[in-house]
């Protein structure tokens, strides 16, 4: 609880020298070293708050520090900044969109820029549309990967957001640079929601020919689990949302639905070399995904078949073994029937 108090004194204290920045006398490019490096530092998960906080913040000092500066007959030069894009004037934030150039200067203001295709005035949407994919493709690949790797988290429940919107997001992903950083970023992240990160990465076709290096690499078990299971059954599937279903029109019953899409995926790992490191893998959750794997080729897997389900039942981890014992009865019964025809 201190460190967020103290990290919203920092975030209060860098707006209000940042405003009085922007109105200094005979100043044509206002500092915002201060403001970026606290950004730096703020987590990306908890947006929605540091952004009502920061436009507080910039609104009340901006027009303090303008009153100050006020002389007759001139009107303070207003510069249109970063923290423009979340402006309460949608059309700041419109022209604010059309008017930067450059680079964000980190992940925490590309994903200000980001959230704008959710805006609720569709011209700023139509503005981010349009120039979120050149500020990307001046911003560093890692900001720009931070970043996405956030918004894909919640952008199911965007309500404004359009098919042409999601396109934009889609071709900023897309670029060599930012597919790659957001490859590393799933491999090495201990936590965080990376197994929906990816999922909804599966979208495009920018992880395919990493899929196999993930499963193998990824530290976080339930992603190496997700990728082992999408080379197996050779797709990807990703949630769009739910939605409302009827269960009892009468009684006015009814249930929140997921959504899901999926997209075939081409792999040309043979099925025995995902079996063989998918069993080795020293997480249970990887093993059994194995383990159900096997189970749906055991006719077609010869010898090997039985080799695995031993493999398998002798497994520490109880919901590896049960498949493993499931997987020898099934051979048994296969050996019967054969004998006895």
């Amino acid at each position: 609880m201190q460190k967020l108090l103290d990290m919203e004194e920092k975030i209060v204290l860098s707006v209000r020298d940042f405003a009085s920045s922007l109105n200094a006398g005979g100043k044509v490019v206002a500092d915002m070293s201060a403001l970026v490096n606290v950004t730096n530092q703020l987590p990306l998960a908890n947006l929605d708050y540091w952004e009502r906080l920061i436009r507080s913040e910039f609104s009340s000092a901006s027009a303090c520090s303008a009153q100050s500066n006020w002389k007759f007959f001139s009107q303070p030069q207003q510069l249109l900044t970063w923290l423009d894009l979340i402006s309460w004037d949608g059309y700041k934030r419109e022209k604010t969109l059309r008017t930067l150039s450059g680079s964000a200067p980190n992940s925490f203001f590309f994903s200000m820029a980001l959230r704008r295709l959710n805006d609720w005035v569709p011209q700023v949407r139509l503005a981010a549309r349009e120039q979120l994919p050149l500020i990307a493709q001046e911003t560093d690949p890692k900001a720009v990967a931070d970043a996405i790797s956030i918004a894909v988290v919640s952008w199911s429940s965007w309500g404004r957001i359009e098919d042409a919107d999601k396109e934009a997001f889609l071709q900023i992903m897309n670029r060599e640079e930012v597919a790659e950083s957001l490859k590393t970023k799933l491999i090495v992240s201990a936590s965080g929601p990376m197994p929906f990160v990816f999922s909804q990465l599966g979208r495009t076709n920018i992880l395919d020919d990493s899929l196999y290096e993930i499963a193998r690499n990824a530290i976080q078990p339930a992603l190496r689990a997700k990728a082992y299971r999408s080379l197996f059954e050779k797709r990807l599937v990703w949630s769009e949302g739910r939605k409302w279903e009827w269960t009892d029109i009468r009684y006015c019953q009814g249930r929140q639905k997921a959504v899901t899409s999926e997209r075939k995926i081409t792999v040309s790992i043979p099925f025995l070399d995902l079996l063989r490191d998918s069993s080795a893998d020293p997480s249970s959750v990887v093993r059994k995904v194995s383990a159900e794997f096997l189970i749906r080729e055991l006719e077609s897997l010869g010898h090997e078949s039985k080799v695995y389900a031993d493999k398998f039942a002798t497994d520490n981890a109880t919901s590896v073994s049960e498949r493993g014992h499931f997987a020898l009865k099934q051979l048994e019964n296969m050996a019967s029937n054969n004998a006895s025809s």
